[in-house]
């Protein structure tokens, strides 16, 4: 018998459509093929989730839970802050790397994921880092380019030198327009839409 899970794929129309629970898809998708190896093996599928990420929005959480998929940092109540102490004292050289979300997280939801688009957001990415930017994320809306930026990093993108090659890397990664967000860098900010209310 086909199941949802054997229908979905990352270039299915459920997930290039991008409704807000777009990594429900991407999630039972990983997880149906994750359960094969792991049921060969009598293993357990574990995930990165910590306490930190209770309170944000997850859609992928849905799929975790219908798989089983045990999330051993949330368990035992760890944070983001102390899973990296606990790396740096194990010696772990990424312990003070930058989180990091799949691009079509970039993608405003119920705009078409394509692949064009994921390669425009990973060059103009990969250009900010090159630039020596660490913590950021290029929102992509269509030709215009929207760089959320880590406050302490802000200044450094404001210089007129630096901003002018900014604008130049991010044309020719692509876009027409280089804009920069005044609030800064901020997980999921493409959520806020979903949560606004008329006031």
């Amino acid at each position: 018998m086909e199941t949802l899970a054997s229908q979905i794929r990352p270039d299915s129309p459920e997930y290039r459509a991008n409704p807000s629970n777009r990594c429900y898809y991407c999630k039972h998708e990983l997880y149906t093929h994750l359960s094969r190896i792991a049921s060969g093996r009598g293993a357990v599928i574990v995930d990165g989730n910590n306490a930190d990420d209770r309170g944000d929005y997850r859609p992928g959480r849905q799929a975790a839970r219908e798989f089983g998929v045990r999330s051993p940092l949330d368990e035992v109540d760890l944070r983001k802050d102390e899973i990296r102490e606990l790396s740096r004292q194990a010696g772990l050289p990424t312990w003070n790397e930058p989180a990091s979300a799949c691009l079509s997280s970039r993608i405003p939801y119920h705009t078409e994921v394509t692949d064009e688009k994921l390669r425009t957001i990973e060059r103009a990415e990969q250009a900010l880092r090159a630039l020596g930017f660490r913590v950021f994320r290029v929102r992509h809306h269509d030709d215009l380019a929207r760089i959320e930026i880590a406050r302490d990093e802000m200044p450094r993108a404001l210089d007129p030198d630096l901003s002018a090659a900014i604008v130049r890397a991010l044309k020719e990664a692509g876009y027409r327009y280089v804009s920069l967000d005044l609030q800064g860098y901020r997980t999921g900010s493409l959520n806020e839409g979903l949560f606004l209310r008329p006031t």
